[in-house]
């Protein structure tokens, strides 16, 4: 097996445009920041909040929640590991929506309580939204041209070609 058959080599191969550098802002920036929110307000963002949704082990899992959200913000930030670090942040957006913005739909959504009905699911769901579809972007995509797993894909053509 050569080097640039390697997972790490594949799961870093893009062709995307330099615009996907975008995406990948935005996706990595809200992901980064809503993560050291809930280190920040605990109460509104974190452990208050996966408990008030009924999330088991809220303080496990929203400290837990953060901690990947954080991480994986940065690799996508960077354009490393893209494709990797969309995939936990792919069921995070599915749990979200699932847990605490489908409930919306029969009016037994504790964190949004007196909406009910597809319109509110909606208005309350389009960050989760944006973000999931976002994510399975990159993760189809790649980290585009303006990445560090560009610039990682193009170091290993370069040592494959030298190797030759």
């Amino acid at each position: 097996m050569t080097q640039l058959d390697t997972w790490q080599a594949k799961a870093a191969r893009t062709d995307a445009p330099a615009a996907t550098v975008l995406i990948r802002l935005y996706v990595g920036a809200v992901f980064f920041f809503e993560g050291v929110q809930k280190f920040l307000y605990p109460d509104q963002l974190g452990t208050g909040r996966f408990d008030r949704a009924g999330i088991p082990a809220p303080g496990l899992l929203a400290p837990l929640d953060a901690v990947f959200e954080i991480g994986c913000g940065l690799l996508i930030l960077a354009g490393l590991l893209t494709r990797l670090a969309t995939i936990p942040m792919i069921v995070n957006m599915l749990g979200a929506l699932l847990i605490t913005k489908l409930p919306i739909l029969w009016g037994d959504a504790p964190l949004f309580d007196g909406k009910s009905g597809w319109w509110d699911l909606v208005h309350e769901s389009r960050t989760d939204l944006a973000q999931l579809c976002g994510s399975l972007f990159l993760l189809i995509v790649g980290a585009g041209a303006y990445s560090l797993d560009a610039h990682l894909s193009r170091a290993a053509v370069a040592v494959g070609a030298v190797d030759r």
